[in-house]
């Protein structure tokens, strides 16, 4: 695929409902031109895996998605071979050790398949900052010779190398080494106009008044002490929620409007931090 300009890249991100500031379209422009992966960080709920998805509609390619979990070890993330059925050919035909370690018993796992490619996939190492370190160090290889050594089979290198974005929320401090690996970007939430944007093009049947009062009342949440501050996608489900309700206006009916809030509020303590005194104070604001 030819080479597009950041400005375009942006364009064509915003086509798919994804809408990206200048820094970050820089950050994916620059990983997509250098080749390097893009290690992008930032508070949970902001859009960072959206990203990846609205990257690899733009480039027309496979989305190939890791998530990390403390525990993930090369088995769940490169390859395992598949015993159950080595099992069966050895009680079948007696098949001998060459066989049963070739490519046919090969079980491929997010990392491996996107090495395997003919057309170069985006790869998603989605939370990296859950899994161990000791996984952490092993995946610097991987990223930095696009090659995977199998002990059976030999070194299978990359037939093309895949975009790379990585993920994190800040759950550990990741590796100097990783950090110096990738091109960088945070990210946060939106603005109010950035977020009025994105509502915009992820819910065009909402009216304009009853958009601004959804964004002035989550971002005043946002600034509230919540143990779970609503993302990006809550706002999307609070916006769908009240307009199929027929709600538009958040101070006609409070009652509903309260009771839309399992939309936002993910913890019984933060639905307790906002009993309909304090979401009538909030919603005066804005209304």
């Amino acid at each position: 695929m030819r080479a597009m300009r950041e400005a375009e890249l942006r364009e064509r991100l915003a086509a798919t409902g994804y809408v990206a500031d200048e820094t970050l379209s820089m950050a994916l422009h620059l990983a997509l031109t250098l080749g390097r992966p893009l290690l992008l960080e930032g508070p949970a709920g902001v859009g960072k895996t959206e990203i990846a998805k609205a990257l690899s509609e733009v480039l027309e390619t496979r989305l190939i998605r890791l998530q990390c979990y403390e525990g993930l070890d090369a088995g769940h993330a490169i390859y395992e071979w598949n015993y159950q059925r080595q099992l069966l050919a050895i009680r079948a035909d007696g098949a001998d050790e060459a066989a049963l370690f070739s490519e046919t018993y090969l079980l491929k796992r997010p990392l491996l398949e996107a090495i395997s490619q003919e057309v170069r996939p985006v790869l998603l190492i989605d939370e990296i900052d859950r899994a161990d370190e000791e996984f952490e160090a092993y995946l610097l290889e991987i990223l930095s010779d696009f090659q995977i050594t199998i002990p059976e089979l030999g070194t299978i290198r990359a037939r093309t190398r895949p975009v790379v974005v990585l993920t994190a929320n800040g759950t550990r401090d990741l590796s100097d080494a990783l950090r110096r690996r990738c091109l960088y970007s945070y990210v946060d939430y939106p603005d109010r106009e950035t977020e009025l944007a994105i509502l915009s093009r992820r819910a065009p049947d909402v009216e304009a008044r009853l958009a601004r009062q959804i964004i002035g009342v989550v971002q005043a949440l946002r600034r509230e002490e919540l143990e779970k501050s609503p993302g990006i996608a809550e706002m999307l489900d609070w916006a769908g929620a009240l307009s199929g309700l027929g709600i538009n206006d958040l101070s006609a009916n409070p009652a509903q409007v309260q009771a839309t809030l399992v939309c936002l509020l993910k913890t019984a303590a933060d639905r307790d931090a906002l009993p309909p005194e304090v979401m009538a104070r909030i919603v005066g604001k804005v209304a």
